[in-house]
This record gives C-alpha cells, structure tokens and sequence, in this order.
C-alpha cells in the first residue's frame, strides 16, 4: 500500500516531482556516453534554460491541452470497452476448451503417474512451482514479467527517447493514448516497482476469487487508462504538468475493490506485521491521505491518479460489475453464434 506513481523525467538525469527532487542514476546503470553527446546536450540545456529538452515543451497551455483531452476520454471510454467484451469472450472460450479437454487432462494425468519419476529436472521443479501457485498468483505472474521487462528496457540508454515517448504519461506530450496503458507496466526504480509488485502479488488470490482472473485483469487492464486518464485531467486543470509512470493506480484499483467486497478483512503493514487494521478503514485512510496530497499540491506521488484508481475501483465494486460484466451476455450470445455458424467464403 506504499506505492506510488513516480513522476520523472527524460534523458540521463531523471528528477522526481517535476523537478522538485532530483538524483542523479549511478553510472553502473547507464554507458558513458562521448563528449560530443555532453556538448550538444549542455548546449540544449543551456538554450532551454536548463530544462529537460525531452520530458516538456517550452510553453504550456492549460486551455489547449484541457481541449486535448477529447481524446484521451474517448481512448478510455473504448479501451476499457474492448477490455471487457475480450475478457467475455475470453472467459467463454475458455470454459469451452475446459469442457472439451477435460477427458484429455484426465488421461493425461493416469499417464503421468505411470511414467517413472524425474529427479533433478529443473523443468519439472519450476512446474510443480507455478501449479502450487493460487489461480491469482498465476494470473498476475504475467503482469509482474511485463513490469520486469519494461524496467529492463530503461536500463537501455539508446531507447530512451522512445521509454520516456511511450512508457510516460504527461498530457502536454504528443503522444496522449498509448501511454495511458504502457505506463502502467512502466517502472524506472526498483523500489517501485518492487512494492507495487508485492502489493499485486500480495492481494491477487483474493481479486481474483472474487472476480475471476478474465474479469479481473480486464479491470485491471481499465484501470490503468482510468487512473492515467484522472492524472491528465488532474495536471491540465493545475497546470503541474510532467510526466509519469507506475502501476500504482491500477493497484489501487483492485485494492480499493478488495477493501469494499471484503471490508471486515484484517490488514498490516509489511514492516509492521504486529498492527493490524481493517481493509475498510485502510481505505479511508489511502482516500484521505491522496484527497489531502490533491487539495495541498504534494508532488512526491502522483495522488490524482492513486485517487482515481481508488474511486474507480469502488465504483466498480458497487456499481460497475452489474451495469457492466453482468450485462455481457448479449455480446457472448453473438460470439456464441458466429462460433458457431462462421462466415462462409465464396459460392455454395
């Protein structure tokens, strides 16, 4: 529940805040680069008024980027369409297979008794493994690879143009939608992204048991472009603008779900696992908390998008899965019967 989304910008100097705090990365992560490169970017810095060239445009305009932002609602609005309808379809398709299959895991499963036992296969230890796992451990180890492999990349200084492009979202960049959703898998410190990993990890059974892993990871897929989406609205309308990053928001979605289904559930802190608490009040603190960091313009995390993950996810928890996934059957019912009766192609 310590997670945040970092607010960073570009290049081989990365500050936190917009700028408020800075480090400097350790050259072990980073090439040194040649004293050309540190001349042509000490001139850029110099005619920018030693402003990152990348990460921000000379001139904002809270007008113009409020207008912008046209699009990044309908991207959200059709993403998170899409999401849902592919996580029915999903989900259809799936039990489908499970019932068709199920002869075949149960033969499958006698001959593998009867074969002699593997000592000492690495394979076959990693799958004993993954299959002691819960089905929401299972689901969110794939979010958890996308996240390391993103985190790997940063580490490369010749894409870093293009990491801080796609992988940030910042709505005076000219690329609005995409990063909505890659920045969500997008993490530049390790301690970020490890405690917003551990908190996913931590509550993944319980999400999932309670959604099931199609509909979950379409919430949580939606999440993510809602929490960026409340971040833009949030920095066109204060004008603090810069970019950021982080799956934070999309957590405190599923948190913020977890806490409202299930509010009498006994939490604690990881550093501190001798005081526990409700699931119910920790929400109303994680509200408080990034309402207060909102209204008195705290830049350490980037509170609206934690807020607009959290009411997002206790919007769906109260509302959203009725008027939502619960209404998904007339899109399953034509999948249904296109499966069925496909298309077909040329004269009978």
């Amino acid at each position: 529940m310590n997670s945040a989304c970092w607010i960073v910008s570009s290049c081989t100097r990365t500050r936190l805040c917009h700028g408020q705090r800075t480090f400097i990365e350790q050259r072990r992560w980073f090439r040194k680069v040649s004293r050309k490169t540190e001349r042509a970017e000490a001139e850029a810095w110099r005619h920018n008024g030693s402003r990152n060239p990348i990460a921000e445009p000379a001139h904002f305009s809270r007008i113009s980027i409020l207008k912008k932002l046209y699009k990044p609602l309908l991207f959200t609005v059709g993403f998170s369409g899409c999401s849902f309808g592919a996580a029915a379809i999903w989900q259809y398709e799936s039990l489908k297979n499970r019932m068709k299959n199920y002869l075949d895991d149960v033969r499958a499963d006698w001959l593998e008794k009867l074969r002699p036992a593997k000592h000492g296969d690495f394979r076959k230890q990693v799958n004993e493994w993954y299959n002691g796992l819960s089905d929401g451990q299972k689901t969110v180890s794939g979010i958890i690879a996308a996240n390391l492999l993103v985190f790997c990349l940063w580490r490369l200084p010749n894409i870093q143009r293009i990491m801080v492009r796609y992988f940030t979202s910042n709505p005076a960049s000219q690329n609005l939608c995409f990063p909505m959703i890659l920045s969500t898998f997008s993490h530049f410190s390790l301690f970020h992204m490890a405690a917003n990993m551990y908190v996913l990890w931590t509550f993944s059974s319980s999400i999932v048991s309670i959604l099931g892993r199609e509909q979950f990871l379409a919430l949580y897929m939606s999440a993510g472009v809602v929490s960026t989406f409340a971040s833009y609205v949030c920095k066109a309308a204060t004008g603090r603008f810069g970019p950021s990053l982080g799956a934070s928001g999309a957590i405190m979605t599923i948190l913020a779900v977890v806490c409202t289904k299930m509010p009498e559930a006994k939490l604690a802190l990881i550093f501190l696992p001798m005081f526990t608490f409700t699931a119910g009040n920790a929400l109303k603190v994680i509200l408080a908390v990034d309402s207060m960091g909102l209204v008195l313009g705290w830049k350490f995390f980037d509170h609206a998008a934690h807020l607009g993950g959290a009411l997002f996810g206790i919007w769906y928890a109260l509302y959203g899965h009725e008027l939502i996934w619960k209404k998904r059957e007339p899109l399953v019912k034509i999948w249904h019967e296109f499966r069925s009766n496909p298309p077909r192609s040329g004269g009978s």
